[in-house]
């Protein structure tokens, strides 16, 4: 057997591998990008002045023999690590605990007394999980269709301004508790109803023009930046403000905060909205025909045609769709974390790019991607202010972890698509009467 017979068997294997496996593959990723992310902690340590060690790498006096080495670093990588995924939950664990620690005679439960699970830090991290939903829902459907959808980041910011301006036109006719039932649902419909027609238009430029979707996209991006911006500045900008924004939205036109503090900027009303939609997208595209449509043009469209779908109905409406989630997404972000628009939107939809390579596009892994995604921006703060650590090598960490942790999924995502692996297109088969036979890699 040549070594390329390995090489294709060996992806073969990879594309093919369950769903236990592949989470398997995730944790050993998550600890390999952890372990390498240590050594270079660990060499910027070295690199940099400090009067006293944060961390000392010693070896014990074996046998009596005198100490080996000492050498010590301005870094410590197990501070790093514990601020950027305890200090994200905020500080659930007891101090000085630790896997081993029940082992050793310590305490079984990890939790210290008085933790309170609704803390502000927590509230940061599920903030950021919440719009990171949507955006990996939004690019998750085109990918099942087998469409790549560059542009949620412009959904999301078509979708954004839009919820603001309509729940600022309409505010001056409710207050109170009418309002809040009223502008909340409007807000979204906004965001979904603009960020759905911007996806619309590379919808009908690949299926009526063969236009790329990925170069259509892309360039959408800057259009919706640049256009929106135009917008905010000369049309819709808060005269009181110096900064290119509208004027805030009411009070009553936020989500209700239940139990968390509304100073956190975070409301489980929102996250649990997310959960819904997850599993009426899950429910959609497995047990529904629009689904069918959407699966088996993603898999095989010639043999997805053949069996009587519309490939151009389908390409438009999955991009329908999948704009209209970012565009709930970019109404989260108006309604819930900033209270207005304003210029500079996050990179909320190029992160659901990767939150939806990580999850394989399967709808219900996104909540787990988003999650992690939140996890690390959340902890990313708490590192920048809780050591000396220059945030540019928390984004590196980060950046890390993000790519150890989805390249394996990219690539198993990449191999179900090419040619050298036919036990996956073998089962990949779609039958010409509507039925079709197996599990596809993205399922």
């Amino acid at each position: 057997m040549t070594w390329r017979d390995r090489l294709r068997r060996a992806y073969a294997r990879l594309v093919t591998a369950s769903g236990f496996e592949r989470l398997a593959i995730s944790v050993a990723a998550l600890v390999a990008s952890i372990a390498v992310g240590t050594v270079l902690v660990l060499v910027a340590g070295r690199m940099t002045d400090c009067t006293q060690a944060a961390f000392v790498l010693t070896h014990p006096t074996p046998f009596g023999f005198p100490r080996l080495f000492s050498v010590g670093f301005c870094y410590d990588p197990v501070t790093v690590y514990d601020r950027l995924f305890v200090g994200a939950l905020g500080d659930p664990l007891k101090e000085g605990w630790g896997p081993l620690t029940p082992f050793r005679g310590g305490p079984v439960v990890p939790f210290r007394a008085g933790y309170d699970p609704l803390n502000a830090q927590m509230a940061v991290t599920l903030r950021e999980a919440t719009v990171l939903v949507f955006t990996g829902l939004s690019v998750a459907v085109a990918f099942r269709a087998g469409i790549f959808n560059i542009g949620t980041q412009g959904q999301l910011v078509v979708g954004a301004l839009a919820s603001a301006m309509s729940v600022l036109w309409t505010a001056p006719y409710v207050s109170g508790v009418a309002g809040t039932l009223l502008l909340v649902p409007l807000g979204l419909l906004a965001g979904a109803t603009f960020g759905g027609l911007y996806g619309a238009i590379p919808g009908l430029l690949k299926a009526y023009a063969d236009a790329n979707e990925v170069i259509t996209t892309i360039m959408l991006n800057f259009v919706a930046t640049g256009v929106v911006g135009y917008l905010v500045l000369n049309h819709f900008k808060d005269p009181n403000s110096a900064a290119t924004q509208t004027r805030s939205l009411p009070a009553y036109a936020d989500f209700p905060h239940l139990i968390f503090d509304p100073r956190t900027d975070f409301s489980l009303v929102a996250l649990a909205l997310g959960l819904l939609l997850v599993a009426v997208i899950y429910y959609v595209l497995e047990h529904t025909t629009f689904g069918y449509d959407v699966r088996t043009s993603g898999i095989q469209p010639r043999a997805a045609e053949y069996g009587g779908v519309d490939a151009e109905r389908t390409v438009v409406s999955s991009l329908v769709l999948s704009g209209a989630l970012g565009g709930i997404g970019g109404a989260l972000y108006v309604m819930l974390i900033l209270g207005k628009y304003q210029t500079g939107v996050p990179a909320y939809g190029f992160d659901g790019i990767t939150v939806s390579i990580l999850a394989g596009n399967n709808p219900l892994g996104v909540v787990f991607a988003a999650l992690l995604f939140g996890v690390l921006k959340s902890g990313a703060i708490v590192v920048d202010f809780a050591t000396d650590v220059p945030p540019q090598l928390v984004s590196v960490l980060r950046g890390l972890i993000i790519l150890f942790v989805a390249m394996p999924e990219f690539f198993r995502m990449l191999g179900a698509r090419l040619p050298f692996a036919p036990s996956v297109e073998t089962d990949r088969q779609v039958a010409a009467d509507g039925g079709e036979q197996g599990g596809g890699a993205d399922e």
